[in-house]
């Protein structure tokens, strides 16, 4: 994704560089972060993040960092409270906190974290690690236009960005692009089932179904047309597709109800989470 480098911060720690904390490390170097700026704290960082650091040049757990223009909060939500301590020493009056910390609302962080003012609060999906990302953020009152413009730059990095106007909306975003890979290797799962149950050879169908949905996605993706458009596309009159949707739109016990029904539950439970 195209992000605008001369809005990315001159320095940058990052607290947490796990899976998903080091994908968003080596967008932001993609698009231009200067390594000298970075700083990774991660009291256990892999083999792996170890190398890449110092071939980089980026400084891992000093002993002493500076604040930051930013500071990107990328540990497991149960791990806040502990890290909570050290982390005030790494803000200044004018640090960004970005945070991907699921069920972790703006206020949680503002109680932990004394110095802390300007938020954005990020919740981005697993195709980020490809840097197909979909990411929901929403900021408090303290975010600058200046600083929502290098949030902005960093998540893109990873793919699409949707400012939301409200912190509210993160539990329906969770649901939707937060867990929604999942829902689509489980429609691959159930595709290749059913082939094999239609007869073809079980790892054949797996095949096709993979290859069904990642085409198709990547259709999706390349064409400016609605998701409706390419399904009516691809749909003749009394074809074998429109026999098929005709029980994947059945109403009220097709597919459209069941994905109502589990965006619901993923919701419901995001919000018991951050309650």
């Amino acid at each position: 994704m195209p992000t605008d480098a001369q809005h990315l911060p001159s320095s940058l720690i990052l607290v947490g560089a796990g899976k998903m904390g080091g994908s968003m490390l080596e967008g932001w170097l993609k698009v231009g972060m200067k390594p000298s700026g970075v700083t990774v704290i991660d009291p256990r960082p892999s083999d792996e993040m170890t190398r890449f650091c110092s071939e980089k040049g980026i400084a891992l757990n000093p002993p002493n960092p500076s604040p930051a223009d930013v500071l990107v909060l990328a540990v497991k939500p149960q791990m806040l409270d502990d890290a909570a301590s050290s982390l005030n020493a790494y803000l200044g009056p004018q640090t960004l906190i970005i945070s991907i910390l699921a069920g972790k609302t703006i206020g949680d962080l503002k109680g932990r974290l004394p110095a802390a003012s300007a938020v954005v609060r990020a919740m981005p999906n697993l195709p980020a690690s490809i840097g197909r990302g979909a990411t929901g953020a929403a900021t408090n009152a303290e975010v600058s236009e200046k600083q929502r413009l290098m949030a902005d730059a960093l998540l893109s990095s990873n793919g699409i960005v949707e400012w939301l106007p409200s912190e509210d909306l993160i539990d329906a975003v969770t649901a939707v692009s937060g867990s929604g890979p999942a829902y689509v290797f489980h429609l691959v799962e159930c595709l290749a089932e059913a082939g094999a149950a239609a007869g073809l050879p079980a790892e054949l169908a797996q095949r096709l179904a993979r290859a069904t949905v990642t085409g198709a996605g990547e259709l999706l993706f390349q064409s400016d047309l609605p998701p409706s458009t390419l399904r009516q596309n691809v749909t003749s009159p009394g074809g074998t597709t429109a026999a098929a949707l005709e029980v994947l739109m059945r109403d009220p016990d097709g597919l459209k109800s069941l994905m109502r029904e589990a965006v619901a539950a993923a919701k419901r439970r995001a919000e018991e989470l951050a309650g």
